[in-house]
């Protein structure tokens, strides 16, 4: 049985799951943020196949998360560049990373912290918050159809207690 394609729901979440969905497009994303540029050092540090590896950046060079650019001087090489919906995706990492020190690893516990390079000190945590600046919990949110719903959307949304 083949993965379950997203292309066609009107849901921002399946979309974004259509174009970093699987783990390997989000820990190349990942790399990314940390500087690894050239396909060889994105092999390394992942230990994924080279196939598979080509794919993923394809397919995130086709969703204008990364774009490959030709740095050779003499012949050609590539290196793969987040794009501005590329390093959109930070919090998107920042988020499950932090959701994986508390939920997996434990507090104490955790592989990495990252600081905030200009002033050393640890990158707060992601909350959401309401427009008071008051932090909200999903029992304070209420989904409504947007300008894009589709009829379907628009009938799941009436269903919705």
């Amino acid at each position: 049985m083949g993965r379950k394609r997203f292309a066609d729901i009107n849901c921002g979440v399946g979309q974004a799951l259509e174009a970093v969905g699987d783990w390997w497009s989000l820990m190349i994303v990942r790399d990314a943020v940390f500087g690894i540029r050239r396909f060889s050092d994105f092999a390394e540090s992942l230990g994924v196949a080279k196939n598979i590896l080509t794919t993923r950046l394809d397919h995130l060079v086709a969703h204008g998360i990364f774009e490959k650019v030709d740095v050779g001087s003499t012949g050609t090489r590539f290196e793969y560049q987040l794009t501005d919906k590329g390093e959109a995706l930070l919090p998107v990492l920042i988020a499950l990373r932090e959701w994986s020190d508390e939920w997996v690893f434990g507090r104490g516990h955790e592989p990495i912290i990252i600081h905030d390079q200009r002033t050393g000190r640890r990158v707060p945590k992601l909350r959401v918050l309401a427009s008071d600046g008051r932090p909200l919990s999903p029992r304070d949110l209420r989904a409504v159809p947007g300008p894009g719903a589709s009829e379907d959307t628009i009938q799941r949304l009436r269903r919705s207690p």
